[in-house]
């Protein structure tokens, strides 16, 4: 596969594919590129979103897509934002600050704080592909009592890394391309890419 369209207008997310897929001599289009409008989220599990993404912009643009879903799950909240991450805190506008101080507001007083951050990735060879890619990779820490950190998107300044001191917004990129749900998501996929 030389080409592949990614099914998402998040700039963030878009960072770390064309991090990750560029050694690979993947040429890394984005939906906005192709002005592909994006696609309804409808769906409550992650996988059925992801699927449905990957299926509308390989049906626009006539080439394989790799689409993304993923949010941050929250233990005390019974998995909550869950799907909803992105849009937690509303649509008018979408803000990562405004979700971490709605999801901190939530936690207050919360002793349990354990998070973890989930994606499931679902790659499309054509639009009416049978057997779509799967692959899940799941990243755990939980939520600070206070923001902190400047690099990375979405919870990132409020999810906590024990094992590491830090949060997720003060790890590097190269990091962070190590470590995180989506980096383990796509290892998986790029293994089942690969030939036996």
């Amino acid at each position: 596969m030389k080409k592949l369209v990614i099914a998402s207008n998040n700039p963030g997310k878009l960072r770390e594919f064309q991090h990750m897929l560029s050694p690979l001599g993947i040429e890394v289009l984005t939906q906005s590129q192709l002005g592909i409008a994006e696609a309804e989220e409808p769906y409550p599990t992650f996988v059925e979103n992801a699927i449905a993404k990957a299926r509308h912009v390989s049906r626009a643009s006539g080439l394989p897509a790799l689409a993304d879903d993923s949010g941050i799950c929250v233990d005390a909240l019974g998995g909550a934002p869950g799907v909803l991450s992105a849009r937690y805190a509303g649509d008018a506008p979408k803000s990562d600050a405004a979700n971490n101080q709605k999801l901190l507001a939530a936690l207050q007083g919360v002793a349990d704080r354990r998070a973890h951050y989930y994606c499931v990735l679902a790659l499309v060879r054509h639009a009416d592909d049978p057997q779509p890619l799967i692959a899940e990779g799941e990243w755990h820490g939980e939520i600070a009592q206070a923001p902190r950190g400047d690099g990375g998107f979405g919870y990132d300044p409020i999810f906590w890394l024990s094992q590491l001191g830090k949060m997720s917004a003060e790890l590097a990129r190269d990091e962070k391309a190590q470590l995180s749900h989506r980096a383990l998501a796509l290892r998986i996929l790029l293994a089942r890419l690969s030939p036996a």
